[in-house]
């Protein structure tokens, strides 16, 4: 079965997107958190009906134009001739002759949901709902409707902020503190799904801090709520009718609610949109490194008693963290004093600093803890992983390392060729990565180039292997490999030994 993650809007190409089995296995696995004793006890409101009536003027629709532009479809080449002066000629003569002309255009409606925050008209929706949008239309609880203006988005954190103009003061409504919202509270959706207008549902927190690979800053609340297509932008409500989240996405493996939907936290959202607001725009704090998970295995081949942290792959020249002397192999476990459980908490924490703000850094480093202080500068521009591609070998230029699992190869002009390796890059590429072997268990991939073993730079098949093979006899649980894959460089921990 193939689940689908869908941007709960509907129209355009923006209904969903399809992931494969893995993925959906990662969003629909999660963990079961059980709360106290007392929120067994607990019992459900007597009726929403009170809370419906508050908050649900302030909710809107939101429809949106856009103009697509596209060209004919091709007719491909017919392998014969008709008859000269045949009815089939001059039937399939018209078809070739539209294929010469002009690209047609037509506009698509789509139907999202949104919130007014401030009596003055300022309304928050998703990006996706309104993205490319030329004509945006915000529609009132009571049928009243306005043009809409925007004032600025985020697609990162998938946020947009519109404006309406009104003849009197509109409903709106606050957001909360997403922060208190626990697993196990009450919530109540409103929105527009299927463009049916004003729907309320209701339903509890599932779970948070919910990553599902929509952006850099996932942080979602998971909620049992129904929601659908057309339910983007709208608000989630506590049970003070304070705006906890922003529905977003469902995980569904057919298109409709099947009770996992995804809302973004308002403590994520505030300072969002207070900057769309004052600026039209979101800038954020940028420390300049390349960050990776800390797995079990890496945690044991550098001497951390547990996997946390993030740890630093790469350092961008003249960034922030070169100027403080930040290592490739350093583990930020601590930013002015708070935790990095795990590696995607750094970024979310770096990006609500303000650029020029000092902080400090708690690190590992070395097999020892150490500390550095960063001034914060304003982000750059994203950057992208690339991944590594297959060639065979000639056998005669394999190295096999029974440790590892995998065959290796010296970087020659020829193995450079083959794989696509840039003549900067130094060590011992992979041509090999046997099924049931420990490097296949970890992500080492055909085309990987081994630059470090440990704190060791390697240039040859034969040392690498004598190196995880030392390791091992030594007792080491794990080997630290330093890989260079598709220009970016990454670690791999290898459980080589018992732990």
């Amino acid at each position: 079965m193939t689940t689908q993650l869908i941007l709960a809007d509907k129209g355009r190409n923006s209904a969903g997107a399809r992931f494969g089995p893995r993925v959906a296995s990662a969003l629909l696995a999660g963990v079961l958190v059980l709360g106290s004793a007392a929120a067994f006890a607990a019992t459900p409101p007597d009726s929403f009906a009170g809370l419906a009536e508050k908050v649900a003027p302030a909710v809107v629709n939101i429809s949106t134009a856009h103009k697509i532009t596209r060209a004919d479809a091709q007719m491909p080449a017919l392998p014969f001739n008709f008859p000269k002066g045949s009815p089939f000629e001059e039937f399939f003569k018209q078809f070739r002759e539209r294929q010469d002309g002009e690209p047609s255009s037509r506009v698509v409606n789509a139907l999202g949901s949104g919130f007014i925050i401030d009596p003055s008209g300022y309304v928050v929706t998703n990006n996706h709902v309104i993205d490319e949008a030329t004509q945006i239309t915000v529609t009132m609880d009571d049928n009243r409707q306005f043009p809409a203006k925007l004032v600025g988005t985020d697609p990162q954190t998938d946020l947009a902020l519109l404006k309406i103009e009104a003849p009197k003061p509109l409903p709106a409504v606050s957001f909360g503190d997403s922060d208190r919202a626990k697993v196990g509270d009450w919530v109540m959706a409103v929105g527009n799904p299927f463009g049916l207008g004003g729907t309320v549902t209701a339903g509890i927190v599932s779970a948070r801090g919910r990553n599902i690979n929509a952006g850099p800053f996932d942080d979602f609340l998971q909620i049992d709520a129904a929601v659908n297509q057309g339910n983007s932008g709208g608000p989630t409500f506590d049970m003070n009718g304070k705006v906890v989240g922003i529905n977003t996405a469902i995980a569904s493996p057919n298109g409709g609610s099947v009770g996992i939907g995804f809302a973004i936290p308002a403590n994520l959202a505030k300072p969002v949109i207070e900057q769309l607001r004052a600026e039209g725009k979101v800038t954020r704090g940028w420390l300049g490194v390349q960050v990776q998970t800390v797995t079990p295995e890496i945690a044991g081949a550098m001497g951390l008693k547990e996997p946390e942290g993030a740890l630093i792959a790469k350092v961008v020249p003249d960034s922030p963290a070169a100027k403080a002397k930040l290592r490739q192999g350093d583990v930020i476990l601590k930013l002015d004093g708070k935790s990095i459980g795990e590696m995607r908490t750094l970024p979310r924490i770096v990006a609500a600093i303000p650029a020029g703000q000092t902080v400090k850094l708690d690190l590992w480093r070395d097999g020892r803890a150490a500390d550095a202080t960063v001034e914060i500068a304003a982000q750059k521009g994203n950057e992208r992983m690339a991944s590594a591609e297959s060639s065979s070998m000639d056998k005669a230029q394999v190295h096999t390392s029974d440790v590892l699992g995998v065959e290796m190869a010296q970087l020659t002009d020829e193995t450079r060729r083959g794989f696509t390796i840039p003549d900067g890059v130094t060590g011992v590429v992979v041509t090999d990565v046997k099924p049931d072997g420990l490097a296949a268990q970890h992500g080492v991939r055909v085309g990987d180039v081994i630059e470090r073993v440990g704190t060791t730079a390697v240039d040859s098949p034969a040392q690498v292997d004598a190196l995880a093979q030392t390791a091992k006899d030594e007792g080491q649980s794990s080997v630290l490999l330093l890989v260079n894959r598709g220009g970016d460089e990454i670690f791999v921990g290898v459980k080589i030994g018992v732990a």
